[in-house]
Order: C-alpha cells, then sequence, then structure tokens
C-alpha cells in the first residue's frame, strides 16, 4: 500500500499559512508530498524546500482567476498536485490543516483496513477549528464537523467547489469545478482522527489580508477593493470567551509557531462585540439557538448541515 499526500497554496508564508507544520506532520506515513506552489511574491516555496525532505515533490504552477472564477482556481490547483500523486490512498491537506502526531498510526491502519473495500471511496475526518489564538476552538452550529481528506487514486474524483471537498464527476469538462449535474458524493468511512485547523489563528492585520487573498479568488480584485475600501486594517475576532475552550495538546510540528504568538494583546477575551462591527456568523441569535440546540438536545448532531459524502454502513 502507498499513500501519497499532497496540497497546493499561494503566498503561504506571506499570509500566515502553517504550510510547512502541514507537510512536515503528515510526512512520516506518506510515501510522497506533492505540493502545487502557485507564483506569488513571498517565500513559500524556498521555505518547503528548506524541509529537505526527498519525498516533497513541487509543482510549479500560476494562478488564472478569469479562467478559474468563484474559487474554482482552488480546487484546479488542487487537482494539479491530485493528478500527480502515485498513491492508492491520496491525503488531502489545506495549507491552514495540520495533523496531530498521536492520529498517525490509526489513520495507516485505516487505510490499510479499508483498501481492499472498493465500495470505500474516501475517509472522512473529523475537524478542530481554532479562532484568535491556540487557546480557542469553535464547537458550535456553522462549522463543519466533518470532511473528506483521504480518497482513492481514481482520476474520476477531483476536488469540488473551492477544494474544500471531493465529488465524482465522471464526465469533467477539466474547468467547471461547481458542476453539480452528474456529480456523485463519495461513498466514505469516518475514522477517529482530527484535522486541526488554523485558518482562522493569525495576527489581526494578517487576517484582513487572508479574508482578501481569499475574496479575490471567490470575487475577483475589483469587487474586494470595494469591499474593503472602508474596512479596518485589523480583524477583530469578538469575545474569545463564548468559544470552547481547548485544553488538549497541539501536533507538535505546531510548537515554534505557537511559540511565536505575539497578538494576544489585540483579543478580547471577555465583554460584550463591538457594536460597530458586524456580528460574526457564530455570535448571532440564530446560530447560538442552533448551537445549544445541538449540544444539549440533539446529541452533538447538527440540524441540517450540508455533507458532501454518503456514510458506509459498517
Amino acid at each position: 500500500m502507498k499513500i501519497s499526500g499532497f496540497s497546493m497554496v499561494r503566498n503561504g508564508v506571506k499570509l500566515y499559512y502553517p504550510v510547512v507544520e502541514m507537510i512536515k506532520s503528515i510526512l512520516p506515513i506518506v510515501d510522497e508530498f506533492v505540493i502545487a506552489i502557485g507564483k506569488g511574491d513571498d517565500d513559500t516555496r524556498e521555505k518547503v524546500e528548506e524541509i529537505n525532505d526527498p519525498k516533497i515533490r513541487i509543482i510549479d504552477t500560476v494562478w488564472d482567476f478569469e479562467k478559474y472564477p468563484r474559487g474554482m482556481e482552488n480546487a484546479h490547483q488542487t487537482d494539479i498536485a491530485k493528478n500527480a500523486c502515485s498513491g492508492d490512498w491520496l491525503f488531502y491537506l489545506q495549507a491552514d490543516e495540520v495533523i496531530h502526531e498521536k492520529y498517525l498510526d490509526n489513520i495507516k491502519a485505516s487505510c490499510e483496513k479499508y483498501l481492499g473495500n472498493k465500495e470505500v471511496e474516501g475517509l472522512l475526518f473529523k475537524y478542530r477549528h481554532f479562532w484568535g489564538d491556540y487557546d480557542h476552538c469553535h464547537a458550535g452550529h456553522g462549522w463543519y464537523p466533518r470532511e473528506i481528506r483521504i480518497v482513492r487514486n481514481d482520476p474520476e474524483i477531483h476536488s469540488w467547489e473551492s477544494a474544500q471537498s471531493f465529488r465524482r464527476i465522471p464526465n469533467f469538462d477539466g474547468i467547471n469545478y461547481r458542476q453539480q449535474e452528474g456529480t456523485h458524493k463519495l461513498k466514505v468511512a469516518l475514522i477517529d482522527a482530527y484535522v486541526y485547523h488554523y485558518g482562522w489563528v493569525r495576527p489581526p492585520n494578517l487576517m484582513v489580508n487572508k479574508k482578501k487573498a481569499l475574496d479575490t479568488v471567490h470575487k475577483g480584485e475589483k469587487r474586494v477593493a470595494e469591499m474593503y475600501k472602508d474596512k479596518s486594517d485589523e480583524f477583530d475576532y469578538g469575545p474569545l470567551d463564548r468559544l470552547a475552550v481547548f485544553n488538549e495538546t497541539h501536533p507538535a510540528v505546531m510548537t515554534e509557531m505557537i511559540s511565536k504568538m505575539n497578538w494576544k494583546d489585540k483579543l478580547q477575551y471577555s465583554g460584550k462585540p463591538n457594536p460597530a462591527r458586524e456580528l460574526h456568523k457564530h455570535e448571532r441569535f440564530k446560530y447560538r439557538l442552533l448551537s445549544l440546540i445541538e449540544k444539549y438536545i440533539n446529541g452533538g448532531k447538527q440540524i441540517g448541515g450540508f455533507r458532501n459524502y454518503k456514510m458506509v454502513k459498517k
């Protein structure tokens, strides 16, 4: 059995993505790691090269937002890396996702367990979504609790929409990654492993820059310039005491990055939200109510949550 790791990134270091940590977190269990690095204006490529591991293979790319608008370039870049993989299983992580070393043995064992079961097209991971700092995370409605992160090496399986997930697209045209008709949700097995998502943990000014970059991928430069012209240049995370406290350990590869956190004085750890800004999704009454119902009445299961997969019966 062979496992390939793969990912894509552009300006990852500049935008404070833990891209090096992401790669290092699964290197012990993959036979190769393929990463598509888009042409940018930072030293992301150099930092990945400095890992100095023969398993890593870099594909240099150029992003085209006109050909792949509305977030589809993310999926296109993901597919570029995926198509260069040679493993039986393909382990995908986004540039802000990291795996704790305590899950590696189980992940590999799960790949071995389901290798011969062709009904299982992918493996489903649970999620921890961190917010503001490394001590708080989301456990409420609106944050996807699970997602596909390992798929079979099948040419009909493609990254989907903005690269959050995967679908089977038998007659894919190579361009429309938001295609709905004719696609099939993958049949997956849930495994006992978490993805640690750090997409909302970075200095407030870099959080704004990251949001601008992501919005540009989805909406274009002209629209983004209009959207941000009157906004603050620092992101307001809001009161962190309304979130779940994380008391466990982080992946070992994150130790240095966590030690460099220097924006706690810009975070709000108690009190009411700033009335001058729009409430975050998790602060709105509707989502707070749904979160309470899900936690105390619905056994932790999301109400009406979108699931881009089909569970295989055990």
